[in-house]
């Protein structure tokens, strides 16, 4: 960090200062674990020749606390110890589609992009929403945008799969429980330096937005599709009335889409069958089931449950998120301890 040459590399930087950050964190929880631990030391010898059993209580409620601390240290500095993701530092692009359950999965997706704008707003991370089509009743067709914030991905990376919704909707008039499914992508968003996109490997299509959206929307040629020709990944963005603004928002999404890709081809390579399930942005498998009659919110991968439905869809994410964490960090230990 002190090196004055890492600044000419935007890049560069960003990662240093992560890796800084994350070793400061480390290093502060270690000296108070190890300040801890030597208070619990005194404190047990303090009890043992106090003979005052007031004093022997107050003691004995500070040795009661510090137990708890030093636990609690000793689980943050063990997980801090493991490798962090490559992308952890980047921003994130998150794609929401509705799948299964027509009308009902696009409401929900309309619930759950607002359930994640809360959260945005309650970490202060800065959203920008890059695409976004209305359904007739009020939910979405699809969205998506983008997350800019210290921990964005790595709190956001466990989104990514199927979200299943089981509850009566609003368009059922005989009360029967309905289960609709949506999809959720996140990705790390790409810098343009590192995916190298060759203008000849592009093909631009432009046509006329569809939807509500003003008075430009239907009558001029601003939305725009990017197809990569070698990859045959296509993104289209109709979200502005600029053309040239479209473009750069499907270019900001397909670059995310080749990064992810990338990544993926070289996890493979690495750890075929061994794989990790988390973090390999698998969006095929249902991960969550949001049951409203219960009350109830369960992560499949981990086997963690919240009971406060209402409260989690008001962006009241990390309580959910610190579970899921801390059981991914437990397997994560595990695995490394049998390698």
């Amino acid at each position: 960090m002190s090196d004055p040459a890492i600044y000419a590399n935007h890049l560069e930087l960003k990662k240093v200062s992560r890796e800084h950050r994350r070793l400061s964190g480390l290093f502060q929880s270690y000296d108070r674990w190890c300040a801890a631990l030597k208070e619990l030391e005194e404190n047990t010898a303090m009890i043992q020749a106090e003979q005052d059993e007031e004093l022997k209580t107050l003691i004995q409620s500070d040795i009661d606390a510090l137990n708890n601390e030093i636990a609690s240290l000793e689980s943050t500095v063990r997980f801090a110890l493991l490798p962090p993701d490559q992308n952890d530092s980047r921003n994130i692009i998150v794609e929401l589609r509705p799948a299964a359950g027509g009308e009902e999965a696009s409401l929900f997706t309309g619930e759950l992009f607002r359930a994640y704008s809360r959260y945005a707003e309650h970490k202060n991370w800065k959203m920008e929403i890059l695409d976004m089509s209305a359904s007739e009743l009020g939910g979405l067709k699809s969205v998506a945008f983008s997350l800019a914030g210290e921990d964005a991905f790595a709190r956001m990376k466990y989104e990514s799969g199927v979200h299943r919704v089981q509850r009566i909707p609003a368009t059922e008039s005989g009360g029967r429980i309905h289960t609709s499914t949506i999809t959720v992508a996140v990705m790390a968003e790409a810098e343009e330096v590192e995916i190298e996109i060759r203008a000849e490997d592009l093909r631009i299509d432009v046509y006329r937005s569809s939807g509500p959206g003003g008075q430009c929307v239907n009558t001029t040629d601003s939305a725009v599709r990017v197809t990569h020709l070698p990859t045959g990944l296509a993104v289209a963005s109709q979200q502005e009335k600029s053309q040239h603004r479209n473009k750069e928002i499907a270019m900001r999404i397909l670059r995310a889409r080749l990064l992810e890709r990338q990544q993926q081809a070289e996890a493979d390579k690495q750890a075929a069958d061994k794989r990790a399930q988390v973090g390999t942005g698998d969006r095929s498998e249902r991960i969550r089931t949001y049951n409203f009659p219960q009350n109830r919110v369960t992560d499949h991968r981990y086997g963690v449950s919240v009971f406060d439905l209402p409260t989690l869809m008001e962006g009241a994410l990390e309580p959910l998120f610190e579970q899921i964490i801390k059981v991914d960090s437990e397997r994560r230990l595990e695995a490394l301890n049998q390698q």
